[in-house]
């Protein structure tokens, strides 16, 4: 009898102790814990493979804690596999952590990095979502898909890189594309991009320590200091493309992804041509008194201002601004532009098309005396219109005592205003500086197509044969031939079948 008991007391404490494992927690408040917030795979992949990296999940609590689900979230461009605790498969269903115990989560991911970018880009990403008690945790997954040169590298999100050259040249022209991370700035170098040039740049917020200051700002950014310089030089078949380096369907039409390009004061012989930058918080800016040439360029989708040059030299041939948050071009404070065959397509947003002015206030209220320097702008050949009554906004910091500080010109171009020329806005004369000028309105045939973007000239087009020939400019945006004696007016040369 003694021996029974001897055998049963130990079965009592086996039984006992399933018993309390058994004993699941449903508190809300019981969630799990995970030794990384974000599983990275870190190897650049050269060629087809895959690499296996493994977290755990802990139980903290003193019951047992039954995980209802364990999934991936299924990013489009998913390349991952799980395996939890020894079980392969990208579903799990209650599993079951035991009290202050762990189990051990593997994840796998497969890249090719030739295969094309809608099937491999640059980062490929997803995460395990894990549903508990009614709560939703997730782990990230994050990986590099494309065979690319990551600058200065795939770890410095929040860094500030320098380029320093003596005045030399920095060549992108590896076949393979370019992915810019944090900032990076040519102090005195000049950045060549040379003809079918893919540029991705890694945008977000990023933190930084300054004097025992915290701040945030905004990541992702190319940037040319006073002895520093752009030389984008695409061409027709093999334009270069600068843009956001997320490249799901989603993020196609998707502004604010990087910051933008930033040519600083006293920057000289920027030179863009044959280039599209797009998806970012603006496109190019102009500090005060560098120069800028745009040929053939295409700035869109951006949050702010496709264009913001503050006291500076620009100058535009067959461009195409459009999508924007901001104005399609915005200048301040000043300085000289030329623009000459370009299209300001400015939809669904409350400010001008273009604006301009000659001073620039030192404080939001305009409290102080402002700051004045003469403005030359002329405009050929251009279309600048939208959804807005008035699709110039002209500023006068002189209050009209001093012509020879706002010289502003239009000819042969297409406009929108309709209050600018009122008394009450100070430029009742607005159409002495614009001649000839269409004042044109929504009733007039003038794009292909707004709903999708297409702003080539409808069939009906007012902008035909409407231009000056200019002999400097004898193709459109695309290398259709301009037609020599009345060309159209806009960035596309209507193209008759």
């Amino acid at each position: 009898m003694n021996k029974i008991l001897l055998l049963l007391i130990p079965l009592a404490l086996l039984l006992a102790a399933c018993q309390k494992d058994a004993k699941f927690t449903t508190a809300a408040t019981d969630k799990l814990e995970f030794s990384v917030d974000t599983l990275r795979f870190d190897t650049v992949f050269t060629e087809l493979g895959s690499a296996t990296r493994l977290f755990k999940i802990y139980n903290r609590h003193n019951e047992s804690i039954k995980i209802s689900k364990i999934s991936l979230a299924g990013n489009e461009h998913s390349k991952f596999n799980l395996n939890v605790d020894g079980v392969p498969g990208d579903v799990h269903e209650d599993v079951v952590i035991y009290p202050n115990d762990s189990i051990y989560v593997f994840g796998e991911v497969t890249i090719d990095p030739d295969a094309p970018l809608s099937a491999s880009p640059f980062f490929v990403y997803d995460s395990i979502l894990f549903e508990t008690n009614g709560n939703l945790q997730s782990v990230t997954l994050e990986a590099w898909g494309q065979n690319a040169n990551y600058i200065p590298s795939r770890w410095d999100k929040d860094s500030i890189t320098v380029y320093g050259c003596n005045g030399g040249e920095v060549l992108w022209n590896d076949p393979k594309p370019y992915v810019v991370y944090g900032i990076v700035a040519f102090d005195d170098c000049t950045l060549t991009l040379p003809a079918g040039a893919r540029i991705y740049v890694h945008g977000g917020l990023s933190r930084a320590v300054i004097d025992e200051n915290k701040i945030v700002y905004n990541s992702g950014r190319l940037f040319f200091g006073q002895n520093g310089k752009l030389n984008v030089r695409g061409t027709l078949d093999k334009p270069v493309i600068i843009q956001g380096d997320r490249l799901e369907e989603d993020f196609q039409n998707l502004d604010g992804q990087w910051t933008g390009i930033v040519l600083s004061a006293g920057s000289k012989g920027n030179h863009i041509e044959y280039a599209t930058i797009k998806n970012s918080l603006f496109g190019v800016y102009v500090d005060s008194a560098a120069e800028l040439t745009l040929k053939n360029v295409q700035i869109y989708n951006t949050s702010g201002a496709g264009l913001f040059a503050l006291h500076a030299n620009v100058t535009g041939e067959n461009c195409l601004f459009y999508n924007n948050g901001s104005h399609s071009v915005q200048l301040g404070y000043g300085g000289t532009y030329n623009f000459t065959y370009c299209t300001l397509a400015n939809y669904g947003t409350d400010a001008a098309a273009i604006s301009f002015g000659n001073g620039i206030c030192d404080d939001p209220l305009c409290s102080t005396p402002p700051r004045i320097f003469p403005l030359n702008i002329s405009l050929k050949n251009s279309i600048i219109f939208g959804s807005r009554q008035d699709e110039i906004s002209i500023s006068d910091f002189t209050g009209g005592g001093d012509p020879l500080s706002l010289n502003y010109s239009l000819a042969h171009c297409i406009v929108r205003v309709k209050d600018l020329t009122s008394p009450n806005q100070g430029f009742p004369d607005f159409f002495d500086h614009c001649t000839p000028c269409i004042n044109a309105n929504t009733q007039d045939a003038l794009f292909s197509s707004i709903n999708d973007d297409d702003y080539h000239l409808d069939t009906l087009s007012i902008a035909e044969g409407m231009a000056l020939p200019i002999l400097s400019i004898l193709i459109d945006l695309e290398g259709t031939d301009r037609d020599a004696v009345n060309p159209d007016i806009g960035c596309f040369e209507y193209k008759y079948e």
